[in-house]
């Protein structure tokens, strides 16, 4: 059967159209600035974004932090009663644990006028390499409640293999998540 060319560009616009909404906003460069929203909370394409696959949370059941293009994730979790807050290094899937040759990482957020910087060690899980960490944290009620508050605008800094990401850690709704889950899983 033979068609005509316009039915061929046509085809190939519709296509165009429809796979092109979820890169819409994606940093165009590895370790770029990321806007990190929760995953699945995204309707600006007129889709969820869970019908690609993004979880909405972490396996620790923590907020995701997208960092680069989606290259990888970081989860955080927090503990207001302990001040426990863990960072866990993942892959692009968030499901994966990624591991870092840094031995602390950095969260950096406004209280009032005032910058604050948190410093999160590296705690080595089973599993990673000598000399590198997956997981980092700190005990720091502060920084534990500042998580809450959306007026901090917490950011999330380090490197994978030499090269810097950063990424928005999400205000989490402090009324709608239970924090008794256990962080060393």
């Amino acid at each position: 059967m033979l068609r005509s060319p316009s039915y061929a560009i046509l085809s190939a616009a519709a296509l165009c159209a429809a796979t092109a909404g979820c890169q819409e906003n994606a940093p165009t460069t590895p370790g770029s600035q990321s806007t990190a929203k929760p995953a699945g909370e995204s309707k600006e394409h007129g889709h969820d974004h869970d019908d690609h696959g993004h979880p909405s949370e972490g396996p620790h059941h923590g907020v995701l932090v997208e960092l680069g293009s989606e290259e990888y994730h970081a989860e955080v979790t927090h503990d207001d009663a302990s001040g426990a807050v863990t960072v866990y290094l993942l892959d692009s899937s968030a499901k994966k644990s990624v591991a870092s040759e840094a031995t602390e990482i950095t969260i950096n957020l406004k209280h009032g006028d005032k910058p604050e910087q948190f410093k999160l060690a590296a705690q080595p899980q089973e599993g990673d390499t000598a000399g590198q960490s997956s997981r980092y944290a700190i005990t720091d009620k502060e920084l534990a409640e500042h998580l809450h508050e959306a007026a901090t605008e917490p950011r999330l800094s380090l490197s994978i293999g030499g090269q810097p990401y950063s990424g928005a850690i999400p205000h989490e709704d402090h009324a709608a998540h239970d924090h008794d889950h256990d962080h060393d899983k």
